[in-house]
């Protein structure tokens, strides 16, 4: 199992063994004869051994790294000079002032730092520390939204899969270029509360724009916002500066209208969407996917990402492991803990999945795809009882079919994979009992339609 908390960061069990499991920057995959992943067996079973031996596995890389990039890097270097002269300066009981913030301070401050390095002893860096030497770098938004990918959160996406962290970093930079064509690249520590409202007055155009043109969503312009708000706090507490005043804090939108996919009516699912000969024209992966999400409600990407490893067709109740792929050369994060499942297959799904036991790979890892593909089927066939209904609408359907056949809401909540609200108890039910429950709202189908 992969350990994701901060306290297990870098951590993995493979057959009762913890391994120390890390992620080479993209900057150095070139140079990092390790690349793309530093693996080590840490020879333990033992969880509070393990963290002790990934602290010193993770402090040499760091240190290692850190040379590598001071060899070429000027960012990196700077950055680097900078932190250590906070720390140090610090350490002897003296906030970390640059230069030219000290020049600004009280007289009684400033004589206090020199006679703390008075002793010709003192080492140069101290010295350096104490007088504010070390200058906080001039790093511009796009490079410190790269410092943040490959640094600050390098160890919490190390889970995903490529497409997974394509499509992370691709939702992340759109706030990111949005910032920079509205104000320009700046410097991280040059931004102001100005350019905060000012964002926000450019996503406040398109959220509500006067002239009654196109509209983005409010939850859009959140997420501007927001991200830009993320990085800003991220960057200078890894500059160990947390307490900065973020320029993007209290800039919102005001979200009223969430917008949700209305489910299918059943009788139209039944008549037109099972009707022999409606799936036909779909190849047979898209309509095996397709079936199984109508009766498991589950993510259209947590189906086409199936493996032979967690479809058990053998067992004694059918059924499919919703969970993360841990396997270093082949990860895929889900998209919540409460989203680890264990859900039966009847009817169907069970039709469906008996065809594909080994899975779907055709669509693995290319879930946009597969929507895209389905959603312009169920278009252009007519499909769909209204346009604002998309293939995601079958789960909506689903927990609509749950609830209509009065089966527990726990119960519904964990098929779903969606939180419980109270402290767990117990495994949520034996599968025998999760597959009756299902045989409830089991549709009738012809045969020929899988």
């Amino acid at each position: 199992m992969l350990r994701t908390s901060r306290r297990d960061r870098f951590l993995v069990a493979r057959n009762e063994i913890w391994y120390y499991w890390r992620r080479v920057p993209k900057a150095l995959v070139g140079i990092d004869i390790r690349a793309p992943i530093v693996r080590h067996s840490l020879k333990t079973d033992d969880l509070a051994k393990a963290r002790a031996q990934r602290d010193i596995l993770e402090k040499a890389d760091n240190e290692l790294w850190a040379a590598m990039l001071l060899d070429g890097n000027d960012r990196a270097e700077k950055l680097e000079a900078y932190k250590a002269a906070k720390l140090l300066s610090e350490s002897i009981g003296f906030s970390y002032r640059p230069a030219d913030e000290l020049a600004l301070r009280p007289i009684d401050d400033i004589v206090r730092r020199i006679t703390a390095i008075m002793d010709t002893r003192t080492p140069i860096a101290v010295e350096t520390a104490v007088l504010g030497g070390e200058q906080i770098p001039k790093i511009k938004v796009s490079e410190a939204f790269k410092i943040y990918c490959e640094e600050i959160v390098a160890d919490e996406i190390a889970g995903k899969s490529p497409t997974q962290r394509k499509q992370w970093e691709k939702v992340k930079r759109r706030a990111i270029d949005s910032f920079i064509a509205v104000i320009e690249d700046k410097a991280m520590t040059d931004i102001t509360r100005d350019d905060g409202r000012a964002f926000h007055k450019h996503w406040l155009g398109k959220v509500a724009p006067k002239a009654g043109g196109p509209r983005k969503s409010a939850s859009m312009g959140n997420r501007m916002i927001g991200n830009m708000r993320v990085l800003y706090d991220a960057y200078f507490t890894h500059l160990d500066e947390p307490d900065r005043q973020n320029p993007f804090n209290g800039l919102s939108f005001a979200d009223k209208f969430k917008k949700t996919r209305p489910p299918f009516p059943l009788e139209w699912v039944k008549t037109q969407v099972l009707r022999p000969g409606a799936l036909a024209g779909m190849n047979d992966e898209a309509r095996a996917v397709l079936l199984t999400i109508i009766e498991t409600g589950a993510r259209p990407s947590e189906i086409c990402n199936l493996t032979e490893q967690v479809i058990r067709l053998a067992a004694s109740v059918p059924h499919i492991l919703i969970e993360p792929r841990l396997d270093p050369e082949d990860p895929r994060e889900i998209k919540t803990t409460t989203s680890v499942r264990a859900v039966p297959l009847v009817g169907l799904a069970l039709a469906a999945m008996t065809k594909f036991p080994k899975g779907f790979p055709r669509y693995k890892e290319k879930e946009s795809s597969m929507s895209s593909a389905l959603n312009k089927y169920f278009r252009e066939n007519r499909l769909f009882p209204t346009p604002k209904h998309k293939i995601y609408s079958f789960r909506h359907t689903f927990e609509d079919r749950l609830k209509e056949a009065g089966i527990d809401e726990e119960l519904r909540r964990i098929l779903m994979g969606h939180a419980i609200d109270r402290p767990k108890y117990g495994s949520g039910g034996s599968l025998e009992w999760r597959q009756a429950e299902l045989q409830k709202i089991e549709l009738p189908f012809d045969p020929s339609i899988v």
